[in-house]
């Protein structure tokens, strides 16, 4: 059985990601891709107390359409700081923001040039908050179709049809007033769950 998962660099990806992450020993992100618009790959989405809001960072595409996804520069705009606000604004109350609150604002105060390198930096860092022990890996070229491909299936418009996923509902701060708002960034997740975080994503695999 193939054990390896192939995955595209999104920023803080959502519960259906990060349950993949957890469910597989290696993982292969492909850094060539051609860069798609309105996908996970420059935001996420997180409950509000105006509801769901999807955090987007600002990009450049060198070379246009034809610019892949490990050449894409992050715009030298004021996101940082906008996306950090919006974090602590969304989840100040929430159970477990103030013990994670130091281990992600670097991550709103360092510059980074490249999208990929943003993201993966910061994957590296909710993985090993969440207990994540899997290999993760950068693809060196463009990954040819697998068994295990879900590049194209976690989508923030198009979504496919996953019999591998199941929405765990679990605690979140607005919920009284919105309901539960499912499949949302692994920062939701973490910071109303905390350690229990690895213990929804492990459920939320379908075998």
């Amino acid at each position: 059985m193939n054990n390896t998962i192939a995955l595209t660099s999104f920023y803080a990806g959502n519960v259906q990601y990060y349950s993949k992450l957890t469910h597989y020993p290696t993982c292969v992100i492909d850094m060539y891709q051609h860069y798609e618009k309105q996908t996970y790959r420059n935001r996420c989405r997180i409950a509000t107390a105006n509801g769901p809001m999807d955090l987007t960072i600002p990009v450049v595409k060198p070379y246009g359409n034809k610019t892949i996804d490990k050449e894409v520069k992050i715009a030298d705009e004021n996101w940082q700081k906008v996306h950090w606000r919006a974090l602590e604004s969304a989840y100040k109350n929430s159970p477990f923001f103030m013990y994670y609150e130091d281990d992600f604002r670097p991550f709103y105060q360092q510059r980074y040039t490249y999208l990929t390198d943003f993201n993966q930096a910061l994957q590296a860092c909710i993985c090993q908050l969440i207990g994540i022990q899997n290999t993760i890996t950068e693809s060196d070229c463009f990954l040819t179709q697998s068994t295990l491909d879900y590049r194209n299936s976690i989508h923030t418009k198009h979504p496919v049809a996953d019999k591998h996923y199941s929405n765990i509902p679990y605690y979140q701060v607005f919920e009284q007033k919105y309901g539960f708002l499912a499949n949302l960034s692994v920062f939701d997740l973490l910071f109303n769950m905390g350690n229990e975080s690895i213990l929804v994503l492990q459920k939320s695999f379908v075998p």
